[in-house]
């Protein structure tokens, strides 16, 4: 399962996080596991920054008890903050880059991911 997250707002993330949780809480009661990949972009990049995320220690802990869950950052998001901003704005280290989280979220698809924009 592929969630795309290409906002910034701190009550629709815990809605993300939510899903998340309640996606992997319901394959763990059926005895399955799932892949559950975050992917984030454009203003979405602020749930995965250190400075900015009103989800951070959500984030930290999820990602601590779920192996199955990992969060992918858009380099290209990045690089227009970096310039907008001056610097480098410092990811989780949960987090992998991507070059581009759109790009990315498209090739999940393409090899039969399934796509949840909440």
């Amino acid at each position: 399962m592929v969630l795309h997250v290409n906002f910034e707002d701190a009550a629709a993330l815990n809605y993300v996080l939510n899903n998340v949780e309640n996606i992997n809480n319901r394959y763990t009661e059926i005895g399955t596991s799932v892949e559950i990949r975050v992917v984030t972009h454009g203003p979405g990049l602020h749930m995965l920054r250190t400075d900015t995320s009103p989800v951070l220690e959500r984030i930290k802990s999820l990602a601590g008890n779920m192996p199955g869950l990992t969060f992918y950052a858009c380099a290209n998001t990045r690089e227009r903050m970096t310039k907008a901003e001056g610097k480098a704005p410092e990811i989780v280290s949960e987090a992998t880059m991507v070059a581009s989280g759109i790009v990315e979220i498209l090739e999940l698809q393409r090899t039969g991911w399934q796509y949840l924009k909440p």
